[in-house]
């Protein structure tokens, strides 16, 4: 299993963080890209970087015949999956290495074998892994799962059999809801996963998420390194993950780690793996799925073990035995990381694309960033909107959370909207700082958008003041054929606008950027981005208002649910947009009647574009 060359099938982040340790340890790497990454770091960085396609994923990360195209085009000998896309594909395992390529993973039986939630469950169930009560059978009916769903009873987790990352994943707690979950979700995954194959599983209430990071090798011998807590999620997605979990003390996580261990080897599992559980109140566990690859989560574990996971990885693909026994592993310390995505959590976690203007990504002691971003590069509509990973670690839990806010109000993106004040806010937060977080914590908890404060308007204001310097000398600035006045400046956040008048300002050093007639200001964590309207026309109605309903974002039709001549009413779907593989309902904000609609099902659009128009935008103009 000798291999000297590693093609990494992967993008951004997880492709720069795999190569950094192949190169380390000596290999040649090779990226590909997409048309869309042609210009990102971890293409750069590679020895070597090979075009797969457009940037549409289908045509480009998840085809196996392409990926294997670029394999055999490098000379590369082996091939690294990274993390998403097709990391857990069992046909891509196997189209690897009936190409004689290594395939740095887990082997095709393995990764089948729990590929599919409901026949992981049912093989966990019959190796006497505890599982959440559920229904994960064949009969995938609408009214066999509405059926099923009743039998277990409410609140319910309707979730895609084939999936992950909270894609065709829905919470149900009134009966009233259940069925458009279940056609919801499984619209999703076969979006997401090319499956809509569904499975039912008993919510379980106020719980923990801890998941077992596993390693086996060729030799039989599987071990694990402890466990990583990702309680604090949104939309079933992770938030925050940390190591070890506040909640686990030595005995439970030896049990949890024997049960993780239990269920790699019931399949003859090889290299890294995690083994997630729900961790109840009353202590019991239940098996949830496990992950046949490195988690994106991966850096907590390093961190408090001092391993690098990557460098396991290619010791295990070339036949090594695993370095340490369970008994020489030691825990050290705490890590917690967070993931700062393009963004905006005030309006529901919205996802954001756009050019990163500014990236400045901090330093510090155990801070570790992780990412695939430099200036100028654009966050895509075709792929998962995360910037970084942001991970910072201590002697103590509360060492580590400082040193991360640190580090997050230290962190400078400029560009699209991020969720950084977010996370710090929520790292702050009196429940999370005590350890008390559970899988309940974002959804107990409201976290409103804060107030554009005086001081971010006048700091706009004054920088776009002394830019007019670069044009205009000062005496000219706000020149009168009288005296001199103050300079009017009109300036927009959303709805409202303000109009200040600046006649000197003294030299501000505060992170900014010019972005056409928008300036993006960054004051104590908090990025705010202002429309320059100084010599614009009025500003016109509250967005949606005029009848116009426009796209939040770059996406892509998935379902128009209304026809020209229909009569709505305010809060009412229009139309379903999906972006980075979730679906959006976008809805009316008035009561009117359609009086046309500009896009089709299917069509990729960008921001702003304008999607079905409203008899109201008649009486309007």
């Amino acid at each position: 299993m000798a291999f000297s060359k590693i093609l990494v099938a992967n993008r951004g982040e997880i492709a720069w963080r795999v190569m950094r340790t192949a190169n380390v340890m000596g290999y040649r790497t090779v990226a590909v890209y997409s048309d869309a990454d042609k210009d990102a770091p971890h293409v750069a960085f590679a020895d070597e970087a090979v075009r797969i396609g457009p940037p549409p994923v289908g045509e480009s990360y998840l085809s196996i015949d392409r990926i294997l195209e670029a394999a055999h085009k490098s000379g590369a000998d082996a091939v690294h999956p990274g993390y998403g896309f097709l990391s857990e594909n069992e046909a891509f395992a196997a189209s690897c290495e009936q190409a004689g390529l290594v395939f740095i993973g887990p082997p095709p039986t393995a990764i089948a074998a729990m590929g599919n939630k409901a026949a992981a469950k049912r093989r966990m169930i019959d190796s006497g892994v505890p599982c959440v009560p559920g229904y994960q059978g064949a009969d995938q009916s609408d009214a066999n799962l509405e059926a099923e769903a009743r039998k277990i009873g409410l609140p319910i987790m309707v979730k895609a059999a084939a999936g992950g990352g909270g894609r065709g994943m829905r919470l149900v707690e009134q009966d009233g809801d259940l069925l458009e979950a279940i056609r919801t979700a499984r619209t999703e995954a076969e979006s997401a996963f090319g499956s809509g194959e569904l499975i039912l599983e008993k919510a379980v209430t106020d719980a923990r998420h801890v998941e077992i990071q596993v390693f086996a090798d060729n030799h039989g011998d599987v071990i694990h390194l402890g466990e990583r807590d990702c309680s604090v999620q949104r939309r079933h997605q992770k938030v925050v993950e940390e190591a070890p979990s506040p909640a686990v003390d030595a005995g439970l996580r030896a049990r949890m780690g024997a049960a993780a261990v239990a269920a790699a080897r019931a399949i003859g599992y090889r290299g890294a793996g995690t083994v997630e559980f729900l961790l109840g109140a009353d202590g019991e566990f239940y098996f949830l799925e496990m992950n046949t690859r490195l988690q994106v989560e991966h850096p907590v574990t390093e961190a408090i073990t001092g391993l690098d996971l990557v460098e396991w990885q290619l010791r295990i693909a070339r036949g090594e035995s695993l370095p340490l026994t369970q008994e020489q592993v030691r825990l050290t310390g705490h890590a917690i990381e967070v993931r700062l995505y393009a963004e905006d959590p005030y309006s529901g976690f919205l996802p954001q694309t756009g050019r990163i203007d500014m990236w400045r990504p901090a330093t510090g002691p155990g801070v570790r960033i992780d990412h695939g971003m430099k200036d100028g590069l654009s966050i895509s509509p075709f792929y998962d909107p995360m910037i970084a990973k942001v991970i910072a670690s201590g002697a103590t839990r509360e060492e580590a959370r400082r040193r991360l806010i640190k580090a997050l109000r230290d962190t400078i993106v400029l560009g699209p909207i991020t969720n950084r004040h977010f996370l710090i806010r929520l790292l702050e937060h009196p429940e999370f700082a005590a350890g008390k977080a559970t899988t309940a914590f974002l959804g107990k908890h409201t976290f409103p958008g804060p107030e554009v404060t005086n001081a971010h308007w006048t700091l706009a204001a004054s920088l776009l003041w002394q830019q007019s310097a670069a044009r205009y000398p000062a005496p000219l600035r706000g020149w009168r054929n009288s005296n001199p006045e103050p300079t009017p400046i009109r300036l927009a956040v959303g709805d409202k606008e303000r109009t200040l008048h600046i006649s000197d300002a003294p030299s501000i050093a505060a992170q900014h950027v010019i972005d056409g007639n928008d300036i993006v200001v960054d004051l104590d964590g908090f990025t705010v981005r202002f429309q320059d309207r100084t010599y614009m026309p009025p500003a016109s109605a509250a967005a949606g208002s005029d009848g116009r309903l426009r796209a939040p974002m770059d996406g892509r039709i998935v379902a128009i649910k209304v026809a020209a001549g229909d009569k709505v009413i305010r809060g009412q779907t229009l139309v379903v947009l999906e972006a980075m593989k979730i679906q959006h309902q976008l809805k009316a904000v008035l009561d009117a009647e359609v009086e046309s609609i500009a896009v089709q099902e299917g069509q990729q659009v960008a921001n702003r574009t304008v999607l079905v128009t409203m008899a109201a935008d008649a009486a309007a103009r």
